[in-house]
């Protein structure tokens, strides 16, 4: 049985603070791996300033190189287009891991507009990744209301594969300014430079 983080994303490009928070995450959870899912796009979002989904993975197993993480376009692949159905794949697809969702505090005033947004919440525990500026909004937020009942002190991080879904738990990290969307701006066709060629940085994700 492997620990398992999965971050899900844009990845639109992934950058330093995508590593530093999610080595930071295993660290204070204990996990054997973070596993990044790339998304072909968020549902919620414009596809306007999207990068081609291959650009996007290939940042982020460049960024993901020499760390316990895993990259994968895993949702494109599978062909699901929310959140729900591709779990609901992932975890029939490895039942013998156990898994913890990586969720970043910017995601919690959205959430309850995620589809079965509920019953993603049922599925597996939920680590709450700070981010700077989302703290007021993020506990104010209307999916709180209904998981405030649920939260798990950070002091008990480690023991998350003995909890029952829902469970949801704000992780105490050093917060990153990184911003893709600041990227993004200083470097509009950042998807257009050539890229190393990586060897064995696919992951586990992707379908047989």
């Amino acid at each position: 049985m492997k620990r398992i983080g999965l971050l899900g994303g844009s990845f639109n490009p992934a950058h330093r603070g995508h590593r530093r928070l999610s080595l930071a995450a295993l660290d204070a959870l204990g996990l054997d791996e973070v596993w990044w899912r790339v998304s072909p796009g968020n549902p919620l979002k414009t596809a306007q300033g999207m990068a081609p989904v291959e650009a996007r993975v290939a940042s982020a197993q460049e960024m993901a190189s020499r760390a316990p993480i895993r990259v994968s376009d895993f949702e494109r692949r599978a062909g699901t287009r929310y959140t729900v159905d591709t779990l609901s794949k992932l975890l029939g697809r490895y039942p013998r891991n156990r898994f913890i969702w990586l969720m970043g505090q910017d995601i919690l005033p959205e959430f309850h507009r995620w589809k079965d947004w509920r019953r993603i919440a049922q599925m597996l525990p939920i680590a709450v990744i700070p981010r700077p500026g989302y703290d007021g909004a993020a506990r104010a937020a209307r999916a709180m209301g209904w998981l405030r009942g649920f939260v798990r002190p950070a002091s008990q991080a480690k023991r998350w594969t003995q909890w029952s879904a829902p469970a949801i738990i704000l992780l105490r990290l050093p917060p990153d300014t990184t911003s893709a969307t600041r990227l993004r701006a200083l470097d509009p066709n950042w998807h257009q430079r050539p890229r190393p060629v990586l060897h064995g940085t696919r992951g586990p994700l992707a379908p047989c």
